[in-house]
């Protein structure tokens, strides 16, 4: 077909092609097995802790709320991505319509999105409790708790609905191989025969922006978390006020370091890191973290840990 005519190739006719990780194709089985028991382990751990809180009354409070919105974004996000990936590991069913791939960019992007907002929240309640403890009940009401969250996926809504515009409105040349495991917007775009410096300076944008802006807001609660505690005289009492922010900040590190890795990477950094490392921790990305949170929290957690002792209890007397 001559070139002329991949300038005319409607985005509804046409059909990607995910290659998994590049470089590594003959060790796709190998590395199926950890992927699939990480995202198992995500989806169990994650529902079982959403059911937790649901049921029990006790932990109807607003951190707790906040946490059963993370592992809902958690589940969602893994069950986006690693289906499609497991697929291609095992059957080689690497073919996907524009779509779907559009589908799965927007859902990535959303969710990470949304989750930024969540641990935003999170630490905003975390600021509360601990600077200003006498007021926690009335400054973060179960009404408030609904309208953040809320807040939350209406603006990550906002935020990455451009992204599929953007992509719809390229022209296609014919290139439909994306060397990558799942679709995200920047791969989707380097496949296009148009300029893409509009979804270059956008998708930037939203990582600095938007993205950025959370990471400062979520160090500012933590300086004036550390100023507080710090002027408690008692150690006892700063260790117990530090302990509750700890679970929050190591979910926050695994959260925003792979995935500022990976967007930067994937833009500056492709000839200075070997393109199947990349891949590689994206994959990971969207398995590890979600099915570390449920862990953390359990562990840094004794109100959690309390109500899983008590449920295990409880269905262990049952049987």
């Amino acid at each position: 077909m001559p070139p002329s005519s991949y300038n005319h190739t409607s985005p509804q006719a046409m059909w990607y092609v995910l290659i998994g990780i590049p470089g590594l194709e003959d060790s796709h089985t190998w590395l199926s097995i950890p992927i699939c028991s990480m995202y198992v382990s995500a989806v169990v751990g994650n529902v079982f802790l959403i059911f937790m809180i649901v049921t029990e009354r006790s932990l109807h409070e607003p951190m707790y709320i906040f946490l059963s919105m993370l592992a809902s974004a958690d589940v969602l996000l893994s069950t986006t991505t690693a289906p499609k990936m497991l697929a291609i590991f095992w059957f080689q069913s690497m073919v996907i319509s524009f779509g779907c791939c559009v589908s799965q960019m927007f859902f990535l992007h959303f969710i990470f999105v949304t989750e930024s907002a969540i641990l935003l929240a999170m630490a905003f309640d975390r600021y509360v409790a601990i600077c200003h403890p006498l007021r926690y009940t009335t400054i973060l009401t179960l009404s408030v708790t609904r309208k953040m969250g809320l807040a939350a996926v209406v603006r990550s809504f906002i935020i990455c609905l451009p992204f599929v515009f953007l992509v719809y409105r390229l022209r296609y040349c014919g290139r439909n191989i994306i060397p990558h495991s799942y679709c995200e917007h920047m791969g989707i775009a380097r496949l296009a025969c148009d300029n893409i410096r509009g979804n270059i300076v956008y998708g930037l944008t939203v990582a600095l922006l938007y993205t950025g802006l959370d990471i400062v807001f979520i160090i500012m609660s933590y300086s004036m978390i550390l100023c507080t505690v710090f002027r408690i005289p008692s150690w006892a009492a700063r260790l117990k006020a530090l302990n509750t922010c700890a679970s929050h900040i190591c979910v926050i590190l695994m959260f925003y370091a792979p995935a500022f890795f990976s967007f930067f990477a994937h833009r500056f950094g492709e000839k200075a890191i070997p393109h199947h490392v990349h891949i590689l921790i994206a994959n990971l990305y969207v398995v590890v973290p979600p099915m570390l949170n449920p862990i953390i929290y359990g562990v840094k957690t004794k109100q959690i840990q309390d109500r899983a002792i008590l449920l295990f209890s409880r269905i262990s007397t049952c049987c």
